[in-house]
């Protein structure tokens, strides 16, 4: 247990039987009364983002979550197979969970699985992956005073706009917060 004015950012905690970690913590005290805290979290299970409110004192139980390396194998249709890389046992996740993450995900990426007390919560990406651009429209001549760019089509399916200096079959980078373009692949 944890008093929440103690609460900092990224720490997990457990509020009402959810899961959630603290994005943003403020704390209002005024003369008359006793001390407010909001907690601005993210609920780790369906990935919604809300103010819990607190008075100055509450407790609220603390969350180990941990974090896994793992391999992606493949889409089996319904879900997604992924294997530790140390011991070789293999979980499923649901497509369903995975919506965003489908986007940047190729076979034998490695990424992080969280899980908390054996429930697979999701999957953390790295900032950014690379990928390789497998559709592209041809770069028009004309107005380049500005940074002008073109639509692309990555591997993945992802589409983005990348600018004009890029062709298809170059590896650039994506970054998996926004799905933009970053750079070229180093």
């Amino acid at each position: 247990m944890v008093i929440v004015n103690d609460l900092k950012p990224g720490m997990n905690y457990v509020f009402e039987g959810e899961l959630y970690q603290c994005l943003e913590l403020s704390l209002n005290k005024t003369a008359m009364r006793k001390m407010v805290v909001k907690a601005k979290s993210k609920n780790l299970r369906t990935g919604t983002i809300l103010d819990n409110v607190f008075t100055g004192g509450d407790k609220v139980e603390t969350a180990h979550v941990d974090k896994k390396e793992m391999s992606y194998l493949y889409d089996d249709g319904e879900s997604l197979v992924f294997m530790d890389n140390e011991t070789y046992d293999q979980i499923s996740i649901p497509r369903s969970h995975l919506e965003w993450e489908l986007n940047f995900l190729k076979p034998n990426d490695v990424v992080n699985i969280t899980s908390f007390e054996g429930e697979v919560l999701g999957v953390i990406l790295p900032d950014k992956m690379n990928l390789q651009v497998t559709e592209c429209e041809a770069a028009v001549k004309g107005n380049t005073a500005t940074s002008a760019q073109k639509n692309a089509v990555l591997e993945t399916g992802w589409n983005v706009k990348v600018p004009l200096f890029i062709q298809e079959g170059e590896m650039i980078e994506v970054s998996t917060a926004d799905g933009k373009y970053s750079g070229r692949a180093k």
